[in-house]
């Protein structure tokens, strides 16, 4: 559907944006300044790295849920909204 928008597009072209933005900063532009980070990263969390990430990740997973959960209810409200419309122009029609 051209010019549709729902919340799920809006959430990723957020997600687009930062991605963009963290990766087109010039420190990331290269392999060593990854690995630069990752090294950081490591002495920042240690051997906790590994589940810091998973509930990262769960994270991720349990607002995606949230937000298609968003969307399915929107998007009934308005089937609902347009079920009254159609309707009430089938009684004036009448």
């Amino acid at each position: 559907m051209e010019g549709h928008w729902s919340l799920g597009s809006i959430v990723e072209s957020e997600v687009v944006m930062i991605y963009g933005v963290f990766f087109a900063n010039p420190f990331f532009n290269s392999p060593t300044s990854l690995i630069i980070f990752a090294i950081i990263a490591f002495l920042l969390f240690g051997s906790r790295l590994p589940s810091v990430m998973r509930s990262l990740g769960r994270s991720v997973v349990e607002f995606k849920k949230g937000v298609a959960g968003i969307e399915d209810d929107i998007d009934e409200a308005v089937r609902s909204a347009d079920k009254e419309v159609k309707a009430k122009k089938e009684e004036s029609d009448v």
